[in-house]
């Protein structure tokens, strides 16, 4: 243990590796013209993989002793290098490939093939990869605003679109608010308790005592600004519009890894520094649950744009999320870990499919623009299906597992009323999703327009479907991943 503590360098290796890689690019793209703007693109990919190498590398989950497969800390506290990391981590470098490998064409035709939009992926990928590895609280603020401030500005990434000019205007302003308020209940706790890291967190929690005033004043502010990160109802009003006027390879990137940074932000925080509140946590976390299930899915119900109509489910799947989290036990945190692996797998498909039939001049985001798809390409249209189904909850594909999961966390702290709102929701959320597949089997086609999407990119749309029913089939696999780095 105290030789990997030593190494602090070492266990940081995969942040260091993505620094120095960002920098090298910043300044490599700048000499590059349009037509060779490619080689930015690759080394994005590649530092994904270097990045990847690291942290199977170093990463503690990987060690070859079972004896250092354990929690370690680095940098007087700062930094937690643990299995739940190291895996969280190398999801959102695949999540951030895959991302980046589904944009590529719709960029090229639309003339937004820049390297501002990988650079700054790759800038809230280390924004993600610092949260997951925050070991202090003023660790967590730096990874939430790196994440955020390159967010925001790809939102606006599409200089010539006013849409998107208002939704990153209004995702600055309203995010802004949210991580002021973030930080503000950091510096009430850290006032209360003499210190900003975390395992030290809950020792000065007991010691004030969980019922102390202040710290639950305080507990609120962070409530509203990981509700805010997540997009959890009341704090959501700024998913649906960022959703939608953002281009679809922006949104897709939002759906999917900054998720993955939402969940360890509560799991750090709440979890593991503030593990003494869960009375107070849970309470406050059922309503926000709630609530989002319930607006989520019956707004949801009411949109005719696809990518609006993902951001209600969004923000339906979040409450499920949270679910997971305020049974406050170990079993609710690999619920919630799983839901959330489970929740970008399905998410990265759903918006790659609108990113396949999009093309020059067209976007495919509105629900008849996949009319009658199952006519013009049965196997995409079988693939969306399979997509539909998962985030709707239907078995045997991965959703259904990982809503079983969630449920079964709430009803093991006997919350079975808490669970029948789920499971009644869920039912509600299932319009929506075959809607969609009605479209496609029995709706005539209103586009005739063949498919432009290259090989590259159908084949690894098609492997994100398959993926779906693959791991419904055999949930085993993703499950015990989740048991295993969160013992």
């Amino acid at each position: 243990m105290s030789s990997w503590a030593e190494m602090g360098g070492q266990v940081a290796a995969a942040e260091a590796f993505v620094l120095t890689a960002l920098c090298v690019i910043l300044v490599i793209d700048v000499f590059l013209t349009d037509r060779s703007r490619w080689l930015t693109y690759v080394l994005s990919l590649l530092t994904l993989a270097g990045a990847a190498y690291m942290t199977v590398r170093y990463g503690v989950a990987f060690a070859d002793d079972p004896i250092l497969q354990a929690r370690v800390t680095a940098f007087d506290g700062m930094y937690i290098a643990d299995p739940m990391g190291d895996v969280l981590k190398l999801f959102a470098y695949g999540t951030v490939a895959v991302a980046f490998l589904y944009s590529r064409e719709y960029l090229q035709r639309r003339g937004l093939f820049k390297g501002e939009y990988f650079i700054l992926g790759l800038v809230a990928l280390l924004g993600v990869m610092v949260m997951i590895s925050a070991g202090s609280l003023l660790t967590v603020y730096l990874g939430v605003e790196l994440l955020s401030l390159s967010l925001y500005a790809m939102v606006a990434f599409d200089r010539e679109s006013g849409i998107a000019a208002e939704s990153a205007m209004k995702y600055f302003v309203l995010g802004a608010i949210s991580s002021g308020t973030l930080l503000y209940g950091f510096s009430i706790v850290y006032g209360l308790t003499g210190t900003l890291q975390l395992d030290e967190l809950a020792v000065g929690v007991r010691e004030v005592g969980a019922a102390n005033l202040g710290l639950i004043f305080g507990l609120a502010f962070i409530i509203v600004g990981i509700a805010f990160k997540f997009g959890a109802v009341p704090f959501h009003m700024w998913v649906p519009d960022v959703y939608h006027g953002a281009p679809t390879p922006v949104t897709l990137f939002i759906g999917s890894a900054p998720k993955i940074a939402s969940f360890v932000l509560a799991i750090r925080v709440l979890a593991e520094g503030l593990d003494a509140m869960v009375a107070s946590w849970q309470d406050m976390l059922i309503v926000l649950a709630v609530l989002s299930m319930l607006i989520g899915n019956v707004v949801a119900i009411a949109q005719t744009n696809l990518k609006r109509m993902l951001a209600y489910s969004t923000i339906s799947h979040v409450g499920f999320i949270l679910l997971g989290i305020l049974a406050g036990t170990t079993e609710g945190y690999r619920a919630s870990m799983f839901y959330t692996l489970t929740y970008v797998i399905t998410t990265v498909g759903s918006f790659g499919m609108i990113l396949l039939l999009s093309r020059s001049g067209f976007e495919a985001d509105r629900l008849e623009d996949f009319k009658g798809l199952n006519r013009r390409s049965p196997w995409f249209a079988a693939i969306m299906m399979m997509l539909m189904f998962s985030t709707a909850g239907v078995p045997p594909f991965i959703g259904f597992w990982a809503k079983l999961a969630v449920i079964g966390a709430v009803l093991d702290v006997g919350l079975a009323w808490l669970a029948a709102v789920a499971v009644v929701l869920s039912v509600i959320a299932a319009f929506y999703y075959l809607r969609v597949v009605k479209l496609m089997y029995f709706d005539d086609p209103t586009d005739g327009h063949a498919i432009e999407a290259g090989g590259t990119f159908r084949a690894l749309l098609s492997a994100n479907g398959v993926a779906v029913l693959a791991l419904g089939v055999f949930p085993s696999a993703l499950i015990d991943l989740c048991a295993r780095v969160l013992p």
